[in-house]
């Protein structure tokens, strides 16, 4: 072998063994790298397509929770995200309306004009057996939203529920039918974002608020569970992770809005709902909630 050959070889092996050795410093990195990408299925609604409002474009929706997931699990399990999400969905339009507007898609929508989401997306699936290696949902805030400025928002809620739960377990059922019992599905909740009515500081505001804590702990959420549990979807509580369950004494000061209870101050950090009015996370929202679905990936899968 001439000296140039030897060289190489030598390169070569100290190359592989560098490799080797930050495998081994680096749990997870050679066994990452190796995995075959999968693809990410992302059902929903304006939460699942990451909608912020004021932004031109809705360029925002690349910074969805969806997004930030495919990021966070890079060195875990490589994914290609397949994104079915429609903004303004509700538990019965995902499964009934056909299409989806262009206005309320992600950037990088899947198109599937001539069919409903969830058709849809059960089509993808089963047209890539073995390739599928996430579901993740969004759904069901719509079927109660409008329940926020009800004079009577506990019976509101109470009554748009059981058509929610319904039709959010045709869902799964289907998505997982399709998927296989291995392929993990991860469905949220949501900010209770009811409670910036306290910022009103009106007795109306501060029991809409208190209300709110109580619909979302002893109705939605438990709903929410009853309606995934059959097809062992599991559950992310984005309720509880935003600190919503507090309590409404306990007073911190936040900017503009002076001294305020932590739920209601948190859910301002956390969304646009003090600012504009709006439901939806801000960024520091979808981060979060990115984050509470990488740790449930990384328990299941």
């Amino acid at each position: 072998m001439n000296r140039l050959a030897r060289k190489g070889a030598v390169a070569s092996a100290a190359t592989m063994l560098a490799m080797g050795l930050l495998g081994a410093v680096v749990p997870g990195i050679g066994a990452a790298a190796s995995k075959p990408s999968l693809y990410y299925v992302s059902l929903g609604d304006s939460y699942s397509v990451g909608y912020q409002p004021g932004f031109a474009n809705q360029s925002e929706t690349l910074h969805g929770y969806a997004n930030r997931l495919v990021a966070n699990l890079a060195g875990v399990q490589p994914l290609t995200l397949e994104q079915f999400g429609c903004g303004g969905a509700t538990s019965s339009s995902v499964l009934n309306q056909v299409g989806c507007s262009p206005a309320a898609q992600a950037l990088d929508e899947v198109n599937y004009s001539t069919s409903t989401q969830v058709a849809a997306a059960v089509a993808f699936i089963t047209a890539h057996p073995g390739k599928v290696g996430l579901v993740t949902i969004s759904i069901g805030g719509n079927d109660f939203d409008g329940c926020i400025s009800s004079p009577t928002p506990v019976p509101c809620v109470s009554a748009a529920l059981p058509t929610m739960v319904a039709n959010i377990k045709t869902l799964t059922s289907d998505l997982r039918a399709a998927a296989g019992p291995k392929v993990p599905i991860l469905a949220i909740t949501y900010p209770d974002v009811a409670l910036a009515a306290w910022l009103k500081r009106t007795p109306a505001g501060t029991a809409l608020a208190s209300e709110s804590q109580a619909a979302f702990s002893l109705l939605i959420n438990p709903d929410f569970v009853k309606a995934y549990a059959p097809s062992k979807a599991t559950f992310v509580d984005v309720t509880k992770a935003t600190g919503a369950y507090g309590s409404l004494k306990k007073l911190t000061t936040l900017k503009p809005y002076g001294r305020i209870p932590v739920p209601v101050a948190q859910v301002c950090k956390l969304t646009w709902m003090c600012a504009k009015g709006d439901i939806h996370p801000r960024d520091a929202g979808y981060q979060l909630i990115a984050k509470l679905l990488t740790a449930a990936y990384k328990k299941v899968a």
